[in-house]
């Protein structure tokens, strides 16, 4: 319970600093100025508090209201172990469980960082261009033309990493606003045409290398996306310690939560 309300309240205070926040009861919805889908979500208000069932259907109702006036969808993201119990709450209220997949955290002791084979470099993105060069990557590996990360120049407010083959940007990953020490890795994503090198790998463990090194966070998170990928993430030396949960509208397109 103590790492997962850390994890969930670290997550919080992160989201919060770059989206106005809509506060009701058990959630707090977090609405970013980018119509971007995935940049706009809701979270729990209180990590490791036990929550009032009552308060459930007004405050979903609430935040639902505050999304559709912008036009947004709304999906929720969880941690079970900080919040037992939300999830089936908000279920019962309309929402649909996306998915349930295992949250895997490392700490810098912990980071194996594989080997880079010839040709392949990787680096910090320091400009909205480099940025731009990242999000066609994440657009190929999502298939999807919403890709777009807002740039940011501060490391501890998150920042994303290419990897580049010859010069030529082939993988990407990122990193979250960094509260509490805690950061999560996320937006992994290999060209279609490099898949199956290992590339991802790399992009995830240089990610949380220099979230680390250079953003100074003590303790990075993940959630796999398959089977596949909680392999490769742990042989990286992430450990499963909690559960994520993801829930969305079922008007929205859960196809589209990664």
């Amino acid at each position: 319970m103590e790492i997962a309300a850390r994890i969930a309240s670290a997550q919080m205070v992160g989201l919060g600093r770059s989206r106005r926040q809509i506060v009701a009861g058990p959630l707090i919805g977090m609405l970013h100025d980018e119509d971007v889908w995935f940049l706009s979500s809701a979270v729990a208000a209180d990590p490791g508090t036990p929550f009032d069932p009552e308060e459930v259907t007004w405050a979903l109702e609430t935040i639902r209201q505050a999304f559709a006036a912008e036009g947004r969808w709304l999906h929720v993201e969880l941690i079970e172990e900080a919040n037992p119990g939300l999830a089936e709450a908000l279920v019962a209220n309309g929402m649909t469980i996306a998915s349930r997949p295992p949250l895997l955290v490392v700490e810098p002791a912990e980071l194996e960082l594989p080997d880079f084979p010839e040709g392949i470099t990787a680096s910090v993105i320091t400009s909205p261009d480099e940025q731009s060069e990242a999000d066609a990557v994440a657009a190929d590996a999502y298939e999807t033309e919403d890709a777009a990360n807002p740039f940011q120049p501060d490391p501890a407010n998150g920042a994303s990493i290419l990897i580049r083959q010859n010069g030529v940007p082939v993988a990407t990953a990122a990193w979250t606003a960094i509260a509490d020490g805690v950061t999560e890795v996320a937006g992994v994503g290999t060209l279609h045409s490099h898949r199956r090198q290992g590339l991802g790998a790399l992009a995830t463990a240089y990610a949380t290398q220099q979230a680390f090194e250079t953003g100074h966070a003590t303790l990075a998170w993940l959630t796999p996306g398959d089977d596949g990928a909680d392999r490769i993430y742990r042989r990286l030396g992430y450990t499963p310690k909690a559960t994520a949960i993801h829930l969305g509208d079922p008007n929205g397109h859960l196809a589209d939560l990664r």
